[in-house]
């Protein structure tokens, strides 16, 4: 069976002590045998990230962007493995493997700038012949812990940028579906990236704890659910670390009276079902607003849903494929069983959904729900699975309270024709991303990544120059060049104070 080991400078493989199954969602095997590290695996790779680091960061940016720029070279060369590799231990589509991929890509991209973006500030005669300027410096060494959901796109965001801007990183992906991240940290090597500058290192919960607590590391990026986003936020920062922790998501879409229905269930169908729900900017709940607008959707949705085609990850007509694992797959049939006990409508049931000669993958069919409420526990939470929820709003006002009042602030989006009510609602709502006719509203590479309220903890979002800043300290230089006189020149004066 294929053992998936670290990528750690000196690190032969094999003797693992703990190891972790890796299935095949679509035909619900065990494909491959993942390590599970210990302290003295992260110790060596410190020790490694500790040596290459100082080197690194003395490189200039410009040879540093032109690691990235070969790198960008490499990972598109190689688009068809990584995408079926990904597909194959996460069960998305190759479409979609091939999306994941290509948005970690676009901050690689934004990271062949990095010359530019690590440009100081510079002040002339802030005194008497006193100049001011500052400088970006690398922190050190950093760390990320990334979820199963996107195995290519969330190492991508965190160490491009860590490693841009002259940071060793240690990367700890999530241990379902390992294989792409190995293999990314492969081609930045071969792109001339030196070696102890990308690690990684697998693990569960034990690893996690040893990279909080090491005093080594100076920070650290987590995504994944928000009960442990908020554990990892708090023992980071107890521990003396900056810490950016993204957690869950309830994205709503408001759908105004007015907007295009056959092109809000067309969005509806990829954001809400694609990838089988399980994206943090995923759609899970609909709102319609006005009683006429609730009929006319649920209407058009009920054949749109029955028209999706499930599939193996490599189907090319398939809209979607399995979850992750047998367990996911419980806990998503668990959450639609309790919006049947809460009361919510179940007008489309994807439980007990098997494809055939694939009876034993991790499949669910899509599921539809209508008249869910606020107080629903089914509403409340993230389920991460292919469920769409009706929430029926009585006008604008109660539909800007929805999402605004909401546990969650990650993303939230507005279909409609009309520019002042999009614009009300971008003004008023409570949610970090918003899409107007967008149904993911997830910023470009060069924009920053980042939900509000229980979506996400620390001050500092994903890439764009909120990434910069997180992965950098700012360094301020006061000085002052004497002309040499016999008499010293007059006194130094504090520039505020001149």
């Amino acid at each position: 069976m294929r053992q998936i080991d670290h990528f750690i400078v000196g690190h032969s493989g094999g003797g693992a002590a703990r190891s972790g199954e890796v299935f095949d969602p679509n035909t619900g095997q065990v494909q491959a045998q993942v390590a599970l590290g210990t302290q003295a695996d992260l110790d060596r790779a410190i020790a490694a990230a500790q040596a290459a680091q100082p080197g690194w960061a003395a490189t200039n940016p410009q040879r540093r962007a032109r690691v990235m720029f070969n790198f960008k070279a490499l990972v598109e060369q190689n688009m068809e493995e990584l995408a079926h590799l990904l597909s194959s231990e996460h069960g998305k589509v190759i479409a979609d493997a091939k999306g994941d991929i290509q948005r970690g890509l676009e901050v690689i991209e934004f990271c062949c700038g990095i010359p530019h973006v690590l440009k100081g500030e510079y002040t002339q005669g802030a005194g008497p012949g006193i100049d001011v300027y500052s400088m970006r410096q690398p922190l050190g060494i950093g760390a990320g812990i990334t979820p199963f959901n996107f195995p290519g796109m969330i190492p991508l965001w965190m160490s491009g940028v860590a490693i841009a801007t002259g940071n060793a990183f240690i990367l700890k992906p999530s241990e379902r579906d390992p294989s792409v991240p190995v293999r990314l940290a492969e081609l930045f090597i071969e792109a001339g990236l030196p070696e102890g500058i990308l690690q990684v290192v697998h693990g569960d919960k034990e690893m996690v704890d040893a990279i909080l607590d090491h005093p080594a590391i100076s920070a650290v990026s987590f995504v994944g659910s928000s009960d442990i986003a908020h554990y990892v936020y708090k023992r980071g920062v107890a521990a003396g670390k900056r810490v950016q922790a993204m957690g869950g998501a309830k994205n709503h879409g408001i759908v105004m009276p007015d907007a295009d229905l056959d092109q809000v269930v067309a969005d509806l169908s990829g954001a809400a079902f694609g990838s089988a729900g399980e994206r943090c900017m995923a759609l899970p709940v609909v709102v319609p607003v006005g009683e006429k607008t609730a009929i006319a959707l649920r209407e058009k949705l009920i054949p749109a849903i029955a028209a999706l085609r499930i599939g193996v990850s490599t189907d090319s007509d398939a809209h979607y494929g399995p979850v992750v694992n047998a367990a996911h797959k419980q806990r998503v049939e668990n959450w639609i069983q309790t919006g049947v006990d809460e009361g919510a409508e179940l007008v489309v049931d994807g439980r007990g959904f098997e494809l055939q000669g694939h009876e034993k993958g991790f499949f669910i069919g899509p599921s539809l729900f209508d008249h869910v409420t606020p107080q629903m526990e089914s509403y409340k939470e993230e389920i991460f699975g292919p469920v769409l929820q009706i929430v029926r709003a009585d006008d604008f006002e109660h539909a800007v309270r929805l999402p605004s009042e909401h546990q969650y602030g990650n993303g939230v989006a507005i279909f409609t024709r009309n520019g002042h009510a999009a614009r009300e609602f971008a003004s008023r709502v409570n949610v970090g991303m918003v899409g107007i006719n967008v149904p993911i509203p997830v910023p470009v590479a060069y924009h920053t990544f980042g939900g509000w309220k229980r979506s996400a903890f620390g001050d500092t979002n994903q890439h764009g120059m909120e990434g910069v800043k997180f992965w950098t300290k700012v360094k301020t230089i006061t000085q002052r060049w004497p002309d040499g006189s016999p008499d010293g020149g007059n006194a130094f004066v504090i520039p505020t104070m001149g």
